[in-house]
C-alpha cells in the first residue's frame, strides 16, 4: 500500500526502518509532551525490536519527505473501531505535514475498510496534538486520568486524558 499526497508518500512500516524510528522516538524523548505517552526505546537492539513488531502489525505507516521519514501514523484496530495515532520529528511539526498524512491515511482506511467512525487519544495539555485532531474533524468526547510514567521518586505523573471522535468520512 502506498497513497501518494501533494508533498509525501505514505506507505507501510518496515523492519529496516528501525534507524528512522530511533531518530523519531529520539527527539520525541526531548519533547515536553513525552511524559503524556508510554516511553519508546532508543537502544539499537530495542528499537529494531519494536520496529519490527510495529511493522508485521501491518497497521503502522511511514510518512516520507522524498527519502527522509519524517514520521508515522498508526491504527489500533478494536472490534471495528480505529484509533489513530502519530509521531512527527519536530523538524517537520508545523508545516502541515501531518494533517496531509493524517487526512490521507483516514481517507484511505475509511474507503477501504469502510470505517465510519475514527477514535484518538491526547493528554489535554498536548495543544499540538489536540489542534490537529480538530483540524481533522475530531471532537472531544470524554476525559480519563491517566499515567503512563513515573517521576523520579517513583509515583506516577498523572495527567488529564481526552479521548476524541470522529464520524462521518475522514476528510
Amino acid at each position: 500500500m502506498q497513497i501518494k499526497t501533494e508533498r509525501l508518500l505514505l506507505r507501510e512500516l518496515v523492519r529496516d526502518d528501525w534507524r528512522s524510528m530511533q531518530k523519531i522516538a529520539s527527539d520525541f524523548g526531548k519533547s515536553k509532551y513525552s511524559i503524556y505517552d508510554i516511553p519508546m526505546p532508543a537502544g539499537d537492539v530495542e528499537i529494531a525490536a519494536l520496529t519490527k513488531q510495529f511493522a508485521d502489525t501491518g497497521a503502522f505507516y511511514a510518512v516520507m519527505l522524498r527519502d527522509v521519514m519524517i514520521g508515522y501514523i498508526c491504527f489500533h484496530e478494536d472490534n471495528g473501531n480505529y484509533d489513530l495515532g502519530f509521531c512527527f520529528h519536530s523538524d517537520y511539526q508545523g508545516k502541515g505535514y501531518a494533517f496531509e498524512s493524517c487526512a490521507a491515511i483516514m481517507e484511505y482506511i475509511a474507503k477501504e475498510r469502510k470505517v465510519k467512525s475514527f477514535t484518538a487519544g491526547t493528554a489535554l495539555a498536548n495543544k499540538p496534538s489536540r489542534k490537529l485532531l480538530e483540524r481533522l474533524g475530531f471532537t472531544l468526547k470524554e476525559t480519563d486520568c491517566l499515567s503512563f510514567r513515573k517521576d523520579m521518586e517513583g509515583n506516577d505523573i498523572t495527567f488529564e486524558g481526552g479521548i476524541f471522535i470522529k464520524s462521518g468520512n475522514a476528510r
